[in-house]
């Protein structure tokens, strides 16, 4: 039943209307009119029937209650984290995979609970173990509300705890294999079916500094990417299949070199996951002629970035054979946002060697504008005196030596980066067509993403770890977390939705349960969903919890 307005002429009449199923359909029947609108609203008689009525309405009178501030409140709790990924972590088999690795070992807590815990923090608060600790008490985490910050580092020791030798046989030359390792194989197995096969895998790396000393074989000094040599980091290797999912991640010491990772990987990825034979997409720091020569020799068909400024071959032979002839249009030029970015590719073949020279018009003309606003302020600089010019990083690409002591614009280094602006060149010993050569490896943006998401979950370092199994668990518990937040926008999108993932995390967040007492007996009050919320629910197959429940 609900109340409906009606209006006759000029006035409006308050009715109680009632939907019935009659004769195959939902037919609305009028059980009385109250009068109208104005009248009752004017002499109170609406709010006096609607107050009165109100207290046959439990749910209704615990709500306006607290609301005024008149029931004691015993608890607050956030429910939205532990409502999808709870799920998630369920459906996915991380539960069950860690429990049947847990049996016969004798912790005294639940380690699976803190592993959880620590993968949704690191969904929505990204920080260390003594922040994921302090973070649990304003939220309903079944099993969770015990834990102990120093059982949060001992889950995380055996998640980077080694297996025994006799389990050594697959581990790399820079890395033993632990617990996180047989982790990830068991999930693998789990989702694997007679018609699954791993088809395409995309591998990048990626360095982590720490603050402290990073453990004891962990951190090293080495190439930074985050432009900090002058601390210790590791590296972090991430293997996403065809479809974006997180197959695996390699924790490395941090003065590992990029071009020595990608045949030690692809050994572990044939034994591990029984990978017969894919493409291999990697970015411009895995290209060198050993790396080459020996996925050729094995046979492994690949796509590889290779550095248009260092290699002599790309950059005297392929880019100028590129600028001759008609480009192939892969997406044309949009003014709609939404469809792909335009591409150019075109085949380059020098002898045997296969070439793909790919073009983005709009990342043309954005590399051409920042160079002329660089070059344009550096001849200002110039008039002023170019004593400070060398130390600026921008500047310097395009300065040259005059005299002694004097430096001026090089006109022809201007020209020759022009020659770069919008292009990317790729290596491939695959026969597929240059269009799809150039659109797997754009998606290589996938493992980019990853790490991007896992330096942001990683905000906090794990500083306070001074023990390689430690760290090693708590880089994992980023792997885990990216692993489930894969699995909700792979589930949103088959529903057509395409949120930002910022959104989903704070209406997530958002969603609250009160705990409160009258007369003896406590209730839960959920909060009202914001936006997103009941959509995310949905796609993650959890039930909206009642707005009113009564504890037993």
């Amino acid at each position: 039943m609900f109340f409906r307005v009606k209006k006759s002429g000029p006035r409006s009449y308050l009715q109680i209307v009632e939907n019935r199923w009659q004769e195959g359909g939902s037919r609305q029947q009028v059980l009385t009119t109250l009068g109208r609108l104005d009248q009752l609203q004017s002499s109170g008689q609406l709010d006096a029937l609607l107050g009165s009525g109100a207290r046959f309405a439990q749910k209704v009178l615990l709500l306006t209650e607290h609301q005024r501030g008149r029931l004691p409140v015993v608890r607050v709790g956030r429910i939205g984290p532990a409502l999808v990924f709870e799920r998630l972590w369920e459906q996915t088999g991380c539960r069950e995979v860690i429990e049947q690795l847990l049996e016969g070992r004798r912790f005294e807590f639940a380690v699976e609970r803190a592993v959880l815990l620590t993968v949704l923090h690191r969904l929505f608060a990204p920080g260390s173990d003594r922040a994921a600790d302090k973070w649990k008490a304003d939220y309903r985490i079944n099993g969770c509300a015990e834990l102990q910050l120093h059982q949060l580092y001992r889950a995380m020791a055996w998640l980077g705890e080694e297996l025994p030798d006799e389990a050594q046989a697959t581990r790399t030359p820079f890395a033993p294999r632990c617990t996180k390792d047989l982790i990830e194989e068991r999930l693998f197995a789990r989702r694997r079916d007679l018609f699954t096969q791993v088809e395409v895998v995309f591998f990048d790396t990626t360095s982590i500094y720490f603050e402290g000393a990073g453990g004891e074989t962990l951190g090293c000094y080495g190439h930074s990417k985050d432009h900090r040599p002058d601390e210790k980091q590791m590296i972090v290797g991430a293997v996403l299949d065809g479809d974006g999912r997180p197959l695996c991640c390699e924790l490395w010491p941090g003065n590992t070199t990029d071009v020595t990772t990608l045949m030690p990987i692809l050994d572990r990825l044939r034994r591990r996951f029984d990978v017969r034979r894919v493409c291999i997409v990697a970015d411009r720091g895995m290209i060198r002629r050993e790396t080459v020569e020996d996925l050729e020799q094995q046979g492994w068909p690949y796509i590889l970035g290779a550095r248009m400024r260092a290699q002599k071959e790309v950059k005297a032979e392929v880019l100028p054979r590129a600028e001759a002839g008609r480009w192939r249009v892969v997406h044309p030029k949009s003014p709609d946002s939404k469809d792909p970015a335009p591409l150019k590719v075109k085949e380059i073949w020098i002898e045997d060697r296969r070439y793909v020279v790919c073009l983005n018009e709009d990342e043309a003309a954005a590399d051409r504008v920042g160079r002329e606003t660089i070059v344009a302020a550096l001849r200002e600089q110039l008039r002023r005196g170019d004593k400070a010019l060398v130390g600026n990083k921008g500047y310097r690409r395009y300065l040259k030596r005059e005299g002694e002591g004097r430096f001026a614009v090089d006109e022809a280094k201007i020209v020759e980066e022009a020659r770069y602006d919008g292009k990317w060149v790729l290596r491939t010993n695959t026969n597929i067509s240059t269009a799809d050569v150039a659109i797997q490896f754009k998606r290589l943006w996938m493992v980019e993403q990853w790490f991007r998401s896992c330096k942001s979950l990683l905000e906090t370092r794990p500083i306070y770890h001074q023990c390689d199994e430690t760290i090693r668990g708590h880089v994992f518990c980023s792997f885990l977390a990216l692993l489930l937040r894969h699995e909700l926008q792979a589930r949103l999108a088959a529903r057509g939705r395409h949120l930002e993932w910022a959104d989903v995390i704070q209406d997530l967040d958002r969603l609250q349960q009160v705990e409160v007492e009258q007369d003896g007996t406590r209730f839960l009050l959920r909060s009202e969903l914001s936006r997103h919320a009941g959509k995310v629910l949905q796609a993650a197959g959890v039930a909206i919890p009642p707005t009113v429940q009564q504890l037993d």
